[in-house]
């Protein structure tokens, strides 16, 4: 009793920080800024956005009041990359001052701005106008509504929503009004970020943890009981006749260590995921601790991109290590190509969809001097980082293997059906897919229909879950291939825990015909296109945790044979 109540305290600390229910504990981005009575209180204006397009544009591409010269606001990264467009306005607040039926601007409904209202209308960009009458003639600087009344803040009559037509006008009024509140600034989101669906996360966390128990019990019942029995018979082998009689992983110990076909290209693999992995944990990490909650705008996808270049010198590090233990010797080869090949492939799915965007005039497409800076990023930051750990990886030790590899390859004998490569990749991903599957809709959910993800606690958990499931399959799925006398186990175990993926487009498919009404041809691309980076960044992840899950597991298993 005395050392329980410590434990169950911390237990209960913990599980406020990672799982709240109704009230979100985070940091806040920013501090609490004072104002005093009639103090002017800037109003900014965002991006036009419609789930049915995915297409964003700039407050002011339809013909909204806009200020003598609009300057944009000081943006970070991730901004720019999301497609917000802050910008000032015409509104003008102070501090604890009302104002009723106060006048922005009057325009008339020029052909141009009638079509692109008409469009915006039909492609579901919300926009509420309320159609005022004012005073003849129209005083610039002093307009009287006929409509509004200041005196007691009511609209004398509501003729209903503002129809658009050619010629007619429109008069843009707002009103303002300060309420006491006794809401506390750090849980002022709380409204936005209350959780009414947590039973569904708490449900796919145990179904979740059920697998995981079912498959740890696996990898310890089959193989603990298994190889020990199997490493104790091999080394009371007493003649080489007894040895040849023997079937089973033993048999290709002379061979399991040695290169895989196209093993550089294994290495770059390697590297990217780990480049990936490291990045991933950092950032939910900083994000389970509240410093990307959704108040810091933009703070989530900055931070990762940062850390993806940064994780640079790990992915170099990780790639040069493995091809020095393969015994190659151009590391700058290596390098080279783990620090261009994913990311040029996935900076040209991006340009290219940038600029599909661009023609569609949407503030979703990235500016030039941004595209500059990510490219400063990649070759001014990550690729050097790339090449200094890959050059520390390679001057290290080569990692010795612990049993010794023949000159002549084993033949390997045919597989049965469910053993085959393709077969038994494909079963491998799904149960880690399952492990994130309905956290993934969810953040499908924030990503496409504009919803706040901020459940960063079940996150983590879900990503821990993830580690595990991937290590454990791959390791189960080895031991049966290796069982079977088959050596290539490199590039299967990539590709077993790697094959999630798969699982994932195609449910991003699933998602795209049954929760979304995207019918432009342009925004079905970007949904596609994204996905497909998604899903291959997926891949690199779960494969490189598959792979080294396996590859401490062989390496494991073989140290403790006696081999003459």
């Amino acid at each position: 009793m005395g050392r329980a109540a410590p434990i169950a305290t911390l237990f209960f600390l913990f599980a406020l920080l990672v799982f709240p229910s109704t009230h979100s504990f985070y940091l806040p981005g920013v501090t609490p800024q004072d104002f005093q009575r009639g103090d002017p209180l800037p109003v900014k204006v965002n991006k036009l956005s419609s789930t049915k397009t995915q297409l964003p544009y700039h407050y002011y591409f339809l013909n909204y009041c806009k200020p003598p010269k609009v300057v944009n606001s000081a943006e970070n990264l991730g901004e720019v990359l999301r497609g917000d467009r802050i910008e000032n306005s015409v509104y003008k607040f102070q501090m604890r001052e009302e104002q009723s039926c106060k006048v922005a601007c009057r325009i008339k409904l020029d052909p141009k701005t009638v079509k692109n209202f008409k469009e915006k209308i039909d492609d579901e960009y919300r926009v509420n106008i309320i159609n005022h009458e004012y005073k003849q003639p129209w005083d610039e600087k002093n307009p009287q509504l006929l409509t509004c009344n200041p005196k007691t803040n009511n609209r004398i009559q509501d003729t209903g929503p503002q129809e658009v037509i050619l010629d007619k006008e429109v008069i843009f009024t707002y009103d303002v009004s300060f309420q006491a509140s006794d809401i506390k600034w750090a849980s002022r989101w709380d409204t936005y970020l209350h959780m009414n669906d947590d039973q569904i996360h708490w449900f796919s966390i145990i179904n979740s943890l059920m697998i995981v128990l079912f498959l740890s019990g696996m990898v310890a019942m089959i193989m603990m009981r298994t190889l020990y029995k199997d490493i104790a018979n091999y080394n009371q082998l007493e003649t080489q006749e007894e040895a040849q009689e023997e079937t089973g992983w033993k048999l290709v110990h002379g061979d399991v260590f040695r290169p895989p076909v196209k093993s550089s290209l294994l290495c770059v693999y390697v590297g990217t995921g780990v480049q990936f992995f490291g990045s991933t944990l950092v950032t939910m990490i900083f994000a389970l601790l509240g410093f990307l909650s959704p108040s810091n705008r933009g703070g989530l996808m900055t931070v990762m991109v940062l850390l993806w270049v940064f994780m640079g010198l790990f992915a170099g590090y990780s790639s040069g290590r493995l091809n020095k233990m393969f015994r190659a010797k151009e590391w700058k080869k290596i390098a080279l190509r783990t620090a261009f090949m994913f990311p040029a492939i996935v900076f040209t799915i991006f340009f290219v969809l940038n600029a599909l965007i661009w023609g569609e005039k949407s503030s979703g497409a990235v500016p030039f001097g941004t595209m500059f800076v990510l490219v400063f990023l990649w070759f001014g930051i990550s690729v050097p980082l790339v090449f200094i750990g890959s050059y520390l990886g390679f001057k290290k030790p080569a990692i010795e293997d612990p049993v010794k590899t023949n000159k002549i390859p084993r033949q390997i004998p045919e597989p049965a059906w469910y053993m085959h490569p393709v077969f038994s990749i494909l079963i491998g991903g799904i149960l880690p897919f399952g492990a994130v599957f309905i956290e993934l809709f969810f953040i499908l959910t924030s990503i496409w229909l504009n919803q706040f993800y901020y459940i960063f606690g079940f996150l983590f958990l879900v990503f821990v879950i993830l580690i595990i499931t991937c290590a454990e399959i791959t390791i189960v799925l080895c031991y049966f291939q290796l069982c079977n006398e088959d050596y290539h186990w490199w590039w299967r175990a990539y590709l077993t825990a790697g094959s999630s993926a798969v699982y994932l487009f195609l449910y991003s498919i699933f998602y795209f015909f049954t929760k979304l009404e995207i019918t432009k041809v342009v925004s079905g691309i970007l949904y596609f296109g994204y996905m497909l980076i998604g899903s291959y960044a997926f891949f690199v992840l779960t494969g490189t945790i598959g792979f080294y899950a396996c590859f401490w597991f062989v390496r494991k298993i073989y140290s403790s044979l006696k081999i003459d």
